[in-house]
């Protein structure tokens, strides 16, 4: 039982590094138009807007219209709650978060953020004016 398994586990490099050669063999391009390993300057990739953007649809989150590039979001610690949580989005002149992310899975009210919206930036992003990677022939509905 045991040699079919260190026989798999045997063909996993080199199945691995025949892959990664034939992907580089046969010229595969990234969407950003640069090496994997090269590093991209975030200010030559996007240019961020003042102000709110309009949404593109229904139910869409709203976009983040300031920099998160240094805000800690983990385990332990929301930056983005210390400014948007409703006991302190007052007096910081914030946007209060959506009563929905006071519920838990039940529908019933917390007094603080539910567990399944902690990580804001799943849903929320920041806005920029960026060139689309790919061609997009979406189109926002009309009652925005």
């Amino acid at each position: 039982m045991k040699k079919p398994i260190l026989v798999c586990l045997a063909l996993i490099p080199p199945l691995l590094l025949g892959g990664l050669a034939l992907a580089q063999s046969a010229g595969v391009n990234s969407l950003r138009g640069a090496e994997v390993d090269e590093p991209a300057v975030l200010d030559q990739v996007h240019r961020t807007i003042e102000g709110r953007m309009q949404r593109n649809y229904r139910q869409q989150p709203p976009l983040i219209p300031h920099s998160t590039e240094q805000y800690q979001i983990d385990l332990r610690t929301n930056q983005c709650l210390s400014c948007h949580d409703w006991t302190k989005a007052g007096e910081r002149n914030a946007p209060t978060l959506s009563m929905t992310h006071y519920l838990d899975r039940e529908g019933r009210e917390l007094d603080q953020i539910a567990g399944t919206r902690y990580f804001c930036n799943q849903c929320h992003v920041p806005q920029a004016d960026a060139l689309p990677l790919v061609d997009n022939t979406f189109e926002p509905s009309s009652g925005n």
